[in-house]
């Protein structure tokens, strides 16, 4: 790859995780455009010295590299092959890297259309949040042709404190996400029944975020979503959403392959009745207001206060 100032990258999403990935190309020297449908998103970007662009074809033109961060794979193929996609747009032997959750299906089709088009492309979810995100320091779970990786080692550095390379297939990374996807749905609706459980037998809440992170039954996801529930903070991290859409592709493989998924089809009605509830893209920690909607109960609201669950 080309010196840092010298190699173009178009990011396509601006959203928690590929704004912080953009920023983390901007922060090492890389030419980055962004392109997002949200024009606040795309002028804080700009404010930090990024180019950006309207369209995803505008933004990748003889770009040696694109990150389609959107939310799933039918907007990834919008964005790479739609009437202004990227792909088209490319500087010869490019690079693309998708990063949206997807059965890994939808990631082989579109590997075979990069390929057909002349372009690389690298299957490649991640995870960590926007905060790692922001810091580069997310985790990928990618797969591909291995010279490619190597091809693009210093932007995956910028982003990613863990690469790892499963396979040279595409299809792989996104199994290996849809895994993670299964486990942090559980979790999160796991962390919201166990935090609202705590509010009806009238326990304090803040006590029972300490203690349960100093005990066992702690885990990433109540340690890391508790404290939006405890702070009446919704606003969306990551939406309620996204799970609707990723326990949905585990629900679909599971019936494909005739394996039972019988805790991640209950998450994922829990957080069906959270979106039907009106907070569909509101934070999934809002799993734990639904509960309480139910149960009568008062969670703390912005502000430190108790208020409508």
């Amino acid at each position: 790859m080309k010196s840092p100032h010298e190699t173009k990258v178009c990011v396509i999403g601006l959203g928690s995780m590929g704004f912080g990935m953009a920023e983390s190309l901007l922060r090492a020297g890389f030419a980055v455009t962004g392109v997002d449908v949200n024009v606040e998103a795309m002028e804080r970007f700009a404010a930090l010295g990024g180019a950006v662009a309207p369209d995803p074809m505008t933004g990748a033109q003889a770009a040696d590299l694109v990150i389609a961060v959107v939310v799933n794979a039918d907007q990834t193929e919008q964005v790479l092959f739609g009437p202004r996609g990227a792909v088209a747009a490319m500087g010869s032997g490019g690079v693309v890297m998708s990063c949206a959750t997807m059965a890994p299906d939808r990631a082989r089709q579109f590997a075979a259309r990069c390929v057909e088009a002349g372009q690389d492309f690298l299957d490649t979810p991640i995870s960590g949040g926007a905060l790692r995100a922001a810091s580069g320091e997310l985790t990928v779970m990618g797969s591909g042709p291995s010279e490619v990786f190597a091809r693009i080692r210093p932007v995956l550095d910028c982003v990613a404190a863990k690469v790892y390379e499963l396979g040279e297939e595409a299809g792989t990374g996104a199994a290996f996400k849809v895994v993670n996807q299964l486990l942090a749905g559980v979790h999160i609706a796991a962390a919201c029944e166990a935090i609202t459980f705590a509010k009806a037998m009238g326990l304090d809440l803040e006590k029972v975020y300490e203690v349960i992170t100093a005990s066992a039954g702690n885990s990433w996801m109540f340690e890391n979503r508790v404290p939006h529930v405890l702070e009446g903070d919704y606003s969306p991290r990551s939406a309620v959403d996204i799970f609707t859409k990723d326990l949905g592709i585990v629900a679909d493989i599971g019936r494909h392959l005739k394996f039972p998924t019988p805790i991640a089809s209950t998450a994922l009605q829990m957080f069906v009745m959270t979106a039907a509830a009106g907070m569909g893209r509101d934070d999934d920690a809002s799993v734990a207001r639904m509960l309480a909607n139910i149960a009568g109960l008062e969670l703390p609201a912005a502000g430190g206060l108790a208020g409508e669950g």
